[in-house]
């Protein structure tokens, strides 16, 4: 096509014809227009995909999704992040980013309403494997009334993150910005780590993340994203105990962090002055030196893209004077 706009423009040249200039404003165009051809067509060529998702099953899906329902908050941010926004026509009572979702169809929450979902029609679900169990029913009523459910995993490291990702990103026709998504989050990863080499090992600091408060207290512990997050920044977790561990105040007194990272701000009135005003914890490092800070929980402890958002405001919280 180039050679032949080439040839056209010499000749045209060649005999002294200025109307060139016309055919240079209608080239872009058509260009773009051929571009955006091809585009779909490629999106279009990626289907039927056959994808195993994270309960073994062989998950085929026909053509690029249409519309698409999403179970759980982290599958719906994904699905946003890669520009699937107005496919999805359906998220969870939790949803709550981006604002878009305000106007997104409800489908329930840990117990979704089947009708509801089969009634939006959508081509692909996106369940998620910490629910799909207690939920095996409802999403094989969703499977015999002929949508393809996904089942994503449940990401336990920021690697696992980059899997879900681009599972979805297959899924939907989106493989592309998947992998530019992934690439933007680890490339921002390592600009944290490079800067956080600033930190002296005599300045590393011992940090509590508090997941729910007292009475019940729940930690993030060893083998989460969290303390993943924690040691980018070389910051070191007080807890070492596996997964969401229930704490004991006097453990973590014991263990005298210098910070405390709270993140149930959203549903608990002044997290801050709560821990600073428990019995006992006056001695605690953090406590006396009023180091204790809420951070936004979803941005740390939802399994998406705003991981990214999560490790810089953990960053500013446990190091203000590096990370400004």
């Amino acid at each position: 096509m180039k050679k032949l706009y080439s040839l056209l423009f010499a000749l045209l040249l060649a005999v002294g014809v200025l109307a060139g200039c016309g055919e240079s404003t209608d080239k872009p165009k058509e260009n773009a227009e051929n571009g955006e051809k091809q585009t779909v067509q490629q999106e279009e060529s990626a289907f039927p995909v056959t994808i195993k998702d994270a309960l073994d099953n062989e998950v085929v899906i026909e053509s690029k999704p249409e519309k698409i329902v999403s179970l759980i908050p982290s599958n719906t941010e994904i699905a946003f992040a890669l520009g699937l926004g107005e496919e999805v026509v359906g998220v969870s009572d939790y949803d709550n980013y981006p604002e878009e979702v305000a106007n997104k169809e409800k489908i329930g929450g840990m117990e979704f309403n089947v009708e509801k979902i089969i009634s939006l029609k959508p081509n692909l679900v996106l369940a998620h494997a910490s629910s799909a169990h207690n939920s095996a029913e409802g999403l094989k009523q969703l499977r015999d009334a002929g949508i393809a459910v996904l089942v994503v995993n449940d990401a336990k490291n920021i690697d696992q993150v980059y899997e879900s990702i681009n599972m979805i990103g297959t899924a939907s026709g989106e493989k592309e910005k998947a992998e530019e998504l992934v690439a933007g989050m680890k490339e921002k990863f390592e600009a944290i780590k490079e800067k956080a080499k600033e930190i002296k090992d005599e300045d590393r600091k011992k940090v509590f993340v508090e997941v729910s408060p007292a009475p019940e207290i729940y930690a993030a512990g060893a083998n989460t994203f969290i303390n993943e997050l924690l040691e980018m920044i070389h910051a070191d977790n007080v807890i070492t105990e596996e997964g969401w561990p229930k704490m004991d105040p006097e453990a973590v007194i014991e263990r005298n962090p210098d910070v405390i990272i709270t993140t149930h701000g959203y549903y608990v009135e002044d997290p801050v002055g709560n821990v600073l005003s428990r019995d006992g914890w006056q001695g605690i490092n953090a406590v006396k030196n009023k180091q204790v800070v809420d951070v936004n929980s979803d941005a740390v402890t939802r399994t998406g893209p705003r991981l990214v958002e999560g490790v810089e405001e953990l960053a500013k919280a446990i190091y203000p004077e590096t990370f400004k």
